[in-house]
């Protein structure tokens, strides 16, 4: 098994008939956290959506290994319950779904992955009580339909709150700190913060550097017209802050 949780090969991948990925290379290892910014367009949501295997994006070329095996063959719920979580930018609501019925299943999938047994109703009640309370939400929407009627925060803190549940080997967080208020993303970002650990590792992306404030990562990458062009720590981010990413067309 390879040392490194993702590993991500000269990767070009299309929407269509236009091409978003024109070849993107990317190593991640255990207790990692990277940061991924650049302007709207540069490729970044794809490039999470592509690791997580959505339909509407096609693989041109490349290969994206996870633990050292390539996931290219494997349908998006089989890269979730092997331990691929994505965090939407815009969570979808799911009517007729409690929430409490929906992160139950899934959390019983990825048990049942991990060869160990599923918890009946009572165990996932006293495992979720542990974890709300991680990211600031109330017992009572977990009785409520997947997002419905919840507010972009509320969102927000449920896509955290099924990251704590999965305990996914790589999490993706795309543009989790998009709509935030100030308390939002500090609460938020607590939670990420206690879920990082030695062995799991997290990709934050961004167009702000204000996430980064509350989560500090080990590697800033930069991208632009779907390559990453620039890769550095923290202060990557805070130079952009000041200059924009004109500066790094400049550079």
């Amino acid at each position: 098994m390879s040392n490194l949780i993702l590993e991500i090969k000269d990767l070009h991948a299309s929407v269509g008939d236009i091409p978003i990925l024109k070849g993107v290379n990317l190593s991640i290892a255990p207790g990692e956290i990277h940061a991924i910014m650049g302007p709207n367009g540069s490729g970044k949501s794809t490039l999470s959506k592509i690791i997580a295997g959505h339909p509407a994006y096609s693989l041109l070329s490349g290969d994206i290994l996870f633990f050292g095996e390539s996931i290219l063959k494997m349908e998006p719920d089989e890269r979730a319950r092997a331990g691929i979580f994505l965090a939407f930018q815009y969570p979808v609501e799911i009517p007729g779904v409690s929430n409490a019925d929906f992160l139950r299943i899934a959390v019983n999938a990825r048990r049942k992955f991990k060869e160990l047994p599923e918890l009946s109703p009572l165990e996932f009640f006293q495992l979720i009580t542990e974890k709300i309370n991680l990211v600031g939400m109330k017992e009572s929407f977990l009785a409520r339909n997947v997002n419905e009627g919840f507010s972009g925060g509320e969102k927000k803190r449920n896509e955290i709150l099924q990251m704590a549940l999965l305990d996914s080997s790589l999490s993706i967080l795309d543009e989790t700190d998009s709509g935030l208020d100030i308390d939002a993303l500090r609460i938020i970002a607590q939670g990420i913060n206690t879920l990082a650990t030695r062995t799991n590792s997290i990709v934050l992306i961004t167009h702000y550097q204000r996430l980064l404030d509350y989560i500090v990562p080990d590697y800033v990458h930069i991208m632009s017209q779907g390559k990453i062009v620039r890769t550095g720590d923290v202060s990557l981010a805070q130079n952009l802050e000041k200059h924009g990413y004109d500066w790094i067309k400049e550079t």
